[in-house]
């Protein structure tokens, strides 16, 4: 897999290949597009930018999770929906049914995303049988969040096992699914569970079940620290602001909004056993009727200043070339702040579910609330 670095992911990059935002030509420009997305992506400033600019209408309608966006999907035969945002390691889950529509590159401009992204969702499950249906949009990780007046902890020495450490009881937020991915690299990293740095989860069910079993006893003896479970950013903020945690294992937009829009006290970093990385696609559903309109936004999307609107809007890292050059201020620093280092060459990227890996990890859930 192709190494992802700071200066690859922030360089804007003199050959950056984006035309003017608001140029009519380079869009559709007429007729509706009719989007399914993760429902903090279509902000006010970017669906109004887009329409001004195109004369296409966007219909908005948003899901919580890739297991509602695919479970959705399949129901309706593909149709219904011009352009959805699924991670890239849940593509398997669009394969029953064919749900997916193969991406046209003649209507897509490559050139705007950035090459490491580009190239690396093959591996990680952009592609089936040789051919390539999702389109890098945007990325982030799950690292931790922490109050830095409670917490002093120098920059590169985060680490999963403050979640476990004694005298939290009460002040941790996890969400069950992830933790039980950072207590396999935490674990490994120490030598006492022995998992190739997570990836043996996928190798067989086998040692999927060995190393949740481990995880789940790590864990069963320091469920006490636990304060609040989260499943979405909403009820990740809230473990904060309300129900009193201090640290916690969450995505880089609840620390890093925290910090904007709450109090500089939060602060987001990866740990140094690796943030959990996730790569969120664009594909066109099979059933599509808006196509052209489609790859209109989709191009819109990827341009550098619609780019850096998006990540401004939502916290997140924008696929495009050059969308740092957009990004705020406070965005850029702190995006530094939580890479520090190598942090960015040591990110755990989701692999590509193998058939097993969600029903198993789905039972280790339940235990690991029930221990």
């Amino acid at each position: 897999m192709t190494t992802l670095t700071r200066r690859t992911l922030l360089a804007s990059g003199a050959a950056a290949l984006a035309a003017p935002l608001f140029s009519r030509r380079a869009f559709a420009s007429s007729g509706e597009v009719n989007v399914f997305a993760w429902g903090d992506y279509f902000q006010p400033n970017i669906v109004a930018a887009f329409e001004a600019a195109t004369g296409i209408k966007i219909n908005v309608s948003t899901y919580g999770s890739n297991e509602e966006a695919a479970s959705k999907l399949r129901a309706a035969g593909g149709k219904g929906f011009d352009l959805v945002f699924p991670s890239v390691d849940t593509r398997p889950n669009y394969d029953e049914g064919d749900l997916l529509a193969e991406v046209d590159e003649s209507k897509l401009n490559v050139g705007l995303i950035q090459p490491a992204l580009w190239r690396s969702s093959l591996e990680l499950g952009a592609a089936r049988r040789g051919k390539r249906y999702l389109v890098p949009f945007t990325w982030g990780t799950e690292g931790m969040t922490y109050d830095s007046s409670v917490h002093s902890i120098a920059p590169g020495e985060l680490s999963y096992a403050q979640l476990w450490a004694e005298g939290l009881t009460g002040k941790v937020a996890v969400r069950q699914k992830s933790v039980l991915i950072s207590l396999a690299l935490y674990l490994d990293a120490t030598g006492e569970l022995p998992s190739n740095r997570g990836m043996d989860l996928y190798k067989s069910e086998a040692d999927t079940r060995r190393i949740f079993d481990g995880c789940v006893a790590y864990a069963a003896g320091r469920k006490g620290n636990i304060g609040a479970y989260w499943n979405n950013s909403t009820e990740a903020t809230a473990a904060f602001t309300d129900a009193g945690c201090t640290i916690g294992q969450t995505w880089d937009t609840t620390g890093i909004k925290l910090g904007a829009d709450v109090d500089p006290k939060w602060r987001y970093g990866a740990p140094k056993e690796g943030a959990l990385a996730w790569m969120d696609t664009a594909g066109i559903p099979a059933g599509a009727e808006n196509i052209d309109q489609a790859y209109a936004l989709l191009n819109f999307l990827l341009s550098p200043e619609t780019g850096g609107m998006f990540a401004n809007d939502t916290g997140y890292n924008s696929a495009a070339i050059g969308a740092a050059d957009h990004m705020s201020e406070a965005n850029k620093a702190a995006f530094a702040f939580a890479y520090p280092g190598d942090a960015i060459d040591n990110l755990w990227w989701w692999p590509k579910f193998t058939p097993w890996f969600s029903t198993v990890r789905e039972e280790y859930v339940e235990k690991l609330t029930n221990a």
